[in-house]
């Protein structure tokens, strides 16, 4: 029986971010979605989702993902096989981006949580048009929904006290895929193409006509991808 697959969802997101990628693969290996909602800072976070995870496992995280699957990789690296990070960056925000993730807390504590997806995170979590898309769009509003303000807070806290991963990308050996979409507006392909860079004979995917969501806006093109990289000895 392959290793299982451990899927690490991103900020305000849940286990449907992944839907499509749990469809694909839990017919040949277990999959699980991590609790990624549990505490305020990333070792923290990361040490509750490996207390909860298999022995040995594939790990794929999205955006936030990201950041607890490098925060794994320094933590226990021995335990995972293999290594996919979609959409996502290793290197700290930019004053621009904390003083945008501030923004959005503040607008959660002037009791505005939903219009954080509504007002700001809509046109830019997915490429152009397509947060119009009702089965995407109501996709995108449900998950914050459930995930809530009191989460949303500990969630950012985290994000925004994370350290710097850059240092231990040269380390990570295992076999490894980078995937972007194109049009990414808040981790752009720059971020990827840095990544894969720095970890020795990672794989970079570039998907064409698709933002930060990935795994819902191309689920076809991700799950081959994340096919060839499970495949990859």
């Amino acid at each position: 029986m392959p290793e299982p697959l451990l899927l690490i969802p991103g900020l305000m997101c849940t286990a449907d971010l992944f839907a499509p990628q749990v469809s694909e693969f839990s017919d040949s290996r277990h999959v699980v979605v991590a609790d990624h909602t549990g505490a305020d800072d990333m070792h923290a976070i990361a040490c509750q989702i490996l207390d909860q995870a298999p022995d040995r496992f594939a790990l794929a995280g999205l955006s936030m993902g990201v950041y607890l699957a490098l925060e794994i990789m320094a933590v226990a690296p021995e335990r995972v096989t293999r290594l996919a990070l979609l959409d996502g960056k290793a290197r700290p925000d930019t004053a621009d981006e904390l003083a945008g993730r501030k923004s959005l807390l503040k607008m959660a504590d002037e009791g505005r949580y939903l219009n954080i997806t509504y007002d700001i995170l809509l046109s830019r979590l997915v490429a152009a048009g397509r947060s119009l898309e009702p089965e995407l769009r109501d996709t995108i509003v449900q998950m914050a929904t459930d995930t809530g303000v009191a989460v949303f807070r500990r969630q950012m806290a985290a994000i925004i006290s994370r350290r710097d991963y850059r240092a231990g990308l040269s380390g990570i050996s295992c076999p490894t895929l980078i995937l972007t979409g194109l049009l990414d507006e808040i981790t752009p392909p720059d971020y990827a193409r840095e990544v894969a860079g720095q970890i020795p004979h990672a794989r970079l995917e570039l998907v064409a006509g698709c933002g930060h969501l990935s795994t819902l806006e191309a689920p076809a093109v991700v799950n081959a991808a994340m096919r060839q990289w499970l495949d990859e000895m």
